[in-house]
This record gives structure tokens, C-alpha cells and sequence, in this order.
């Protein structure tokens, strides 16, 4: 059985480090990587690859600049050529960025079965490209690998059959808990000269909160509050970081006294600072889940969540109202109450891509 596995950004990296370590499990299975590029740094690029213990990909796109609609079409145009090549019996799609749903249908067009891994996440807001990607990518998949109850409720209101659906778990927290070792080890709070706890990590880069002059004016209010009573360690997103300079706004950060301005993290390093954190601000759905396992009190700066998991069972709380005042205000609550109480969401044991390997296999017959 071959399988070709897509990855376009960092998130995806993780998610498909243990789908290649359980496929490798299995003489039968030849796994075969395509990263379209995307999200394209090399350094970071070669930072995760080593540290998630992923071999180069086979086939490496070169899709990393212009628009939504201009990736779409030069994903679908050179992955048409990779699936020619290859004829796979499977291509295993995760997530719900740009390069999810362009392989998806290349791959439906051209007669391949396809794996959604992360399936049936929904926010409610389809003004969020990830919705719309989610949604095609499901109505389209052949197999649809499931991380939370929710997921499984979306579907069936969806219509999809439920022998195309399986609850897996999460391959996102498969990669944590092999990683979690080895960043401590790493200790990347020390080498800051850092103490666990004493800090709060902030990540932004949705385009609600980072695109325009308005939202990011209203970023840099919240870091300055927040930053009154903890360190705020910010690793600033790429796209943050170009939006923060073409609105002069990047000057107004770097002078916020008790902030830190990171360039992006590699895998281990970012890890063990969520870890060790006080408190996470987030915009992003991966941060969410990493903080529910860890059990490190996680802050969303959205109005709704696709992972509703994190904030029935885990260490997160949704946050609409995006004034600087309120936000500070639930940090302070946070550092003085402590986090609120916590469960393991069902099936995020570490075993998700075994779980994934022995569907796939299934399908065989």
C-alpha cells in the first residue's frame, strides 16, 4: 500500500511526524512525503524535520508566495503531476490550510482515495478560510480521522456515512508526548534565563487579529497590559511580523517594557515554553489542544473554537471581547485563582497514528 502524505505548514509537520513512524511500522506500507511549501522557510523548515525525526520529503512543490486563490491553483497543478507519477492507493491530508483542500480534490479528480486526519472540526465561522477548507476537504475524503466528539457530532449533522468515520485521537498530541522528553531536556526557558511560570507566551497570526492597522493597534494595547503584572515571551508569527512593520507598529512593541520578542521557535524550544508558562494567549487551534494536555491555562482570543474539547474538558477559555482591559483582566483572574480543573480529552493517549496505520491497512480488502 502507498501512501502519500501532504504537509504545507508547521502544524502539518507535526501531525504527520507520527503517521511516518507508524507507517513505518509496517512492511507493507510505503509512505512517500510531499511538502508543497506553502508556509516556506528553509531554516525552520530543517529545524522541524530533525526534531519531529522526519526524512526529507520526497517531493518538495516550491508553492510559497502570492495569493489564497494563486496557491490553490499551483498546489492542484503540481501535485497533478506527483499523483501521475506515484499512482498512490491513499493521499493523507491533515489539517485545514491551503494545501489540505488542493491535494484533496487533485487527488478525488484523479480517482485516489483520500484520508482527512483532524476531520469534522468546526468553528461556525465561515468567514475563516480554515472553515471552508475543513468542510470541502470532508465532503470529499474517502476516511475521516476524528480528534474530539465533536468532530463525530459535525459529521453526522453533515450527512457523511459512518463507515467513512473513525475516532482516532489526536496525532497532534502523539508528537507531544514523544517530543515532551526531549524539550525539557532542551530546557529552553532556562537558557532564557527564565523561571517556570514566570512568564506568559502570547502567539497571534489569524487575520482577524493580525491584517489590518485597527487589529494589531488593539495587539500591541493587549501585550502592554498583560505585560504589567508577567514577562511576556511573544515568538512573533511571520505574517505578524510583516503586518506589525508595514503599520509602523513593530517600534511601539519592541518598547512595551517586560516584553520579548522571539523569532518563531523550532519544535522543542516552543514546547517546552508552553510547558513552563503561566498562562498561553493564543488565536491558534493547535495551542489549544498543546495547553489542554500539558494542562497549562490557555487563553483564546477568538470568539468561537473548532476545538470545543479544550474548553469542555481542557485549560481553555474563549475570549470575544478583544479589549485590552478584559484581557488583563482574565489574566489577573487566571494568576490568582489558578487554572480552572482539567481532563485528558478521550483517546489523546499518544496512540492516534497507530490507530490511523491499522484503518488504512484495513482498507486493503
Amino acid at each position: 500500500m502507498k501512501i502519500l502524505t501532504v504537509v504545507g505548514a508547521r502544524p502539518n509537520f507535526i501531525k504527520a511526524a507520527p503517521l511516518h513512524r507508524a507507517f513505518r511500522q509496517y512492511p507493507t506500507i510505503e509512505s512517500k512525503i510531499v511538502h508543497t511549501g506553502q508556509h516556506y522557510d528553509a531554516r525552520m523548515s530543517a529545524i522541524f524535520f530533525r526534531e519531529l525525526d522526519l526524512p526529507e520529503p520526497d517531493y518538495t512543490l516550491g508553492i510559497s508566495t502570492g495569493t489564497q486563490v494563486q496557491q490553490l491553483a499551483e498546489i492542484m497543478l503540481r501535485f497533478e503531476d506527483v499523483l501521475t507519477a506515484e499512482q498512490p492507493d491513499w493521499v493523507l491530508v491533515v489539517g485545514d490550510v491551503t494545501s489540505t483542500l488542493a491535494c484533496a480534490l487533485v487527488a478525488n479528480k484523479m480517482g485516489v482515495r483520500v484520508a482527512h486526519v483532524e476531520a469534522g472540526l468546526r468553528s461556525g465561522d465561515r468567514k475563516m478560510p480554515e472553515e471552508i477548507n475543513r468542510i470541502l476537504t470532508d465532503s470529499i475524503a474517502d476516511l475521516l480521522f476524528v480528534t474530539e466528539q465533536a468532530g463525530l457530532d459535525n459529521l453526522k449533522r453533515e450527512g457523511i456515512a459512518d463507515e467513512k468515520v473513525r475516532f482516532v485521537g489526536n496525532v497532534m498530541i502523539d508528537s507531544l508526548a514523544y517530543s515532551r522528553m526531549k524539550a525539557n531536556e532542551q530546557n529552553t526557558v532556562g537558557q532564557l534565563g527564565l523561571l517556570p511560570g514566570g512568564y506568559v507566551v502570547m502567539t497571534m497570526h489569524r487575520p482577524g487579529n493580525v491584517d489590518t492597522e485597527a487589529g494589531l493597534t488593539n495587539l500591541v494595547a493587549i501585550v502592554e497590559r498583560v505585560a504589567r503584572d508577567k514577562t511576556v515571551l511573544f515568538p512573533v508569527h511571520p505574517r505578524t511580523r510583516s503586518n506589525l512593520v508595514r503599520y509602523g507598529l513593530l517600534g511601539c512593541l519592541t518598547m512595551i517594557p517586560n516584553v520579548r520578542l522571539l523569532e518563531p521557535q523550532g519544535y522543542l524550544a516552543f514546547l517546552n515554553l508552553l510547558e513552563h508558562a503561566a498562562i498561553v494567549i493564543t488565536d491558534s487551534g493547535g495551542v489549544q489542544e498543546e495547553t489542554t494536555y500539558l494542562r497549562v491555562p490557555c487563553l483564546t482570543l477568538r470568539q468561537s473554537t473548532e476545538r470545543p474539547v479544550t474548553v469542555e474538558l481542557g485549560t481553555n477559555q474563549l475570549l470575544a471581547k478583544l479589549d485590552p482591559d478584559s484581557v488583563r483582566e482574565r489574566v489577573t483572574d487566571i494568576l490568582t485563582c489558578g487554572a480552572k480543573q482539567s481532563l485528558t480529552p478521550p483517546l489523546w493517549d499518544g496512540n492516534a497514528a497507530t490507530r490511523i496505520a491499522a484503518a488504512l491497512l484495513e482498507t486493503r480488502s
